[in-house]
């Protein structure tokens, strides 16, 4: 009945078959075990030295033969316990030996509304605060209407920060995306604003086109570059605009 969670748990199908059937039975008989568990007395010997290793079954003599009886449930949780501990140990030189090697820098695109919903998770994956030039609002796109509710209570959830610059018709247009966004937004000049966006998060960088208030493209595009480097250097712009543009809330 629970073959697969405990093989999921680290036992082989036979250990695992054996094992149910000794809670099942009680202390019990080689040939006991194999009727009820199915598996071939000629793999038995092989299961029950491994259930013993790992203390799940307890061995004894009951008139003058080998009986085997299950340990109780609880040692399966001693198991994870004992593996969590290992990799505890060896996490540290495993996490050094992963900051070794330079971060891989790539570019690809994302199309389509689920292109766009990949983005999102991206953020949420990525768990950094995220930055916004020229930004839209074109998260209440009608399409992501049902997605972006569940998006905005994981963003929350794990501390991801916003931080936008929006073109100056969102305010007119689109207000609606501030209360939903937060402070602290800031807000391009009239004649600045255009058909672009960028957004970098982390190590992303996300540009768009052909983007309005509000709307995204019937079949909207993301071009999408993996570079920290080129992401630091873009946080840089971002604070020069930031501090040089006013609040107006």
């Amino acid at each position: 009945m629970y073959e697969t969670t405990l093989q999921e748990l680290g036992l082989s199908i036979n250990e695992s078959k054996v094992y149910e059937a000794l809670l099942s039975l009680g202390s019990s008989s080689i040939e006991q075990m194999a009727i009820k568990s199915k598996v071939h007395r000629r793999n038995i010997y092989d299961v029950l030295s491994k259930l013993l290793e790992k203390g799940l079954i307890s061995e004894m003599f009951v008139h003058n033969r080998k009986e085997y009886r299950a340990i109780h449930p609880s040692r399966l949780l001693d198991l994870i316990l004992e593996k969590e501990n290992k990799l505890q140990i060896i996490l540290p030189e495993l996490e050094k030996r992963f900051g070794h090697y330079e971060e891989e820098e790539t570019a690809y695109m994302y199309k389509g509304i689920n292109g766009f919903k990949q983005y999102l998770q991206d953020i949420l994956d990525v768990g950094e605060t995220a930055y916004f030039i020229g930004a839209k609002a074109f998260w209440l796109d009608q399409r992501l209407q049902h997605f972006l509710p569940k998006f905005e209570r994981e963003r929350k959830k794990r501390g991801i920060k916003f931080m936008h610059i929006f073109d100056y018709e969102v305010k007119e247009q689109r207000p609606e995306i501030l209360k939903l966004v937060g402070k602290p937004y800031k807000f391009l000049p009239k004649d600045y604003s255009s058909q672009t966006s960028i957004d970098f998060f982390g190590d992303r960088i996300v540009t768009f086109v052909g983007v309005k208030p509000g709307q995204l493209d019937e079949e909207p595009i993301q071009f999408v570059m993996r570079s920290r480097r080129l992401a630091d250097g873009y946080r840089k712009f971002f604070e020069f605009m930031w501090d040089k543009l006013p609040f107006d809330y």
